[in-house]
């Protein structure tokens, strides 16, 4: 009998061996909620330009995957499940919606873009996360923010930001509800802060 005729069973039996192997599913991909931004009757505009730099995060963090806590000083992800982004550049774009959302800063620009400014917000992403408190999960978000006049190269004003948002049950798309409702917080936050930090010209 011939090598070709002893080979082609082999090679059938190895195609259907691999026909039946499970294939490895796609992740799913997972945008930043976000409520629909209300702008004021009445914005004051204010005569500055803000730059807003993606914060500076831990490597675990700073990567499309959903950080979990499930325990003490362990630090795991979500599996199948990724953000659209990096957290790091998810975190300034929602930023970037808040200032947009008060209508009182016209000119506002990401590290991104090579445009100037008079002032930048720049700071350290310390948590991005689910904890488990008490076999319960909560999103828990944490923005050492920095505040600086880019022309005086001077800190204008420093501070932390730390929201802690229940998780309505322990699937993948209520704990994204979840970072969705605690970014709104924190952005708000962070948005107003600044609006009054800024000194007035």
């Amino acid at each position: 009998m011939s090598r070709a005729r002893l080979a082609a069973p082999l090679v059938l039996a190895l195609l259907t061996a691999c026909s039946i192997l499970p294939k490895a599913e796609a992740p799913h991909i997972y945008t930043l909620p976000a409520a629909p931004g209300a702008r004021p009757a009445s914005p004051a505009p204010v005569n500055w330009a803000l730059r807003i730099v993606a914060p500076n995060a831990p490597r675990a963090l700073d990567n499309s995957r959903i950080a979990v806590v499930p325990e003490s000083n362990t630090i795991t992800v979500y599996g199948g499940a990724r953000w659209a982004d990096t957290s790091p550049h998810l975190f300034r774009e929602r930023l970037a919606d808040a200032f947009r959302d008060t209508g009182r800063v016209a000119a506002i620009s990401t590290d991104d873009s090579n445009l100037a400014a008079d002032y930048e917000l720049g700071g350290g992403l310390g948590a991005f996360q689910t904890e488990y408190v008490g076999g319960k999960p909560e999103v828990v978000i944490r923005y050492d923010a920095v505040l600086a006049n880019t022309r005086k190269h001077q800190i204008v004003g420093s501070r932390r930001f730390e929201v802690h948002e229940p998780v309505d049950g322990k699937e993948v798309p209520r704990v994204v509800e979840a970072f969705g409702r605690a970014m709104d917080k924190v952005s708000a936050d962070v948005a107003g802060w600044t609006l009054q930090t800024v000194p007035a010209k």
